[in-house]
C-alpha cells in the first residue's frame, strides 16, 4: 500500500476492480493538485490493509483517512475528497447544510445495493 509521504495529505481506498468506482477515481485523479491526495487501490493482490481493518470492508465501501489520522467513509469520504478539488468544493459546501450529509450517505448506501449491478453491466459493455 501506498501511504503519502506528505502528512498534509489524504489518502482515499477504492475499490479498482470496479469499472464505475475507476472510472469516477481516474476523473479525481486528473484535478487532483499534486501531493495533496494518495489514492490506493484496495483491489490489488500486494494490497496490505492498514490495522484494524480489512481488504473487503475497503472495497466495499469509500474510505479516506484525513492527514489527522481521522477516517471517513461512504459520503463523508467524498464530501471530504470534493472539498480539496477545484470545481468539486461547492458540492462539499453543500454538505454542510444541516440534514445533507446524512441525505448522502442515504444515497449512497443505495447506490451500494444496485452497485453490482453496474458492474456487472459496465463489463459486459467493456468485452
Amino acid at each position: 500500500m501506498t501511504m503519502p509521504a506528505d502528512k498534509a495529505a489524504s489518502t482515499v481506498f477504492y475499490d479498482g476492480s470496479c469499472p464505475l468506482c475507476t472510472l469516477e477515481v481516474q476523473q479525481y485523479q486528473k484535478i487532483t493538485p499534486q501531493g495533496q491526495i494518495a489514492w490506493v487501490d484496495a483491489s490489488c493482490p500486494a494490497f496490505r490493509p492498514p490495522e484494524g481493518l480489512s481488504q473487503e470492508a475497503l472495497m466495499r465501501r469509500f474510505h479516506a483517512l484525513k492527514p489527522d489520522g481521522e477516517w471517513v467513509s461512504g459520503a463523508a469520504a467524498f464530501v471530504h475528497i470534493w472539498a480539496q478539488l477545484p470545481g468539486w468544493r461547492h458540492l462539499a459546501q453543500l454538505a454542510k447544510i444541516p440534514g445533507v450529509l446524512r441525505l448522502m450517505e442515504l444515497g449512497y448506501v443505495q447506490f451500494l445495493k444496485v452497485r453490482p449491478r453496474i458492474q456487472s453491466w459496465f463489463k459486459q459493455r467493456s468485452v
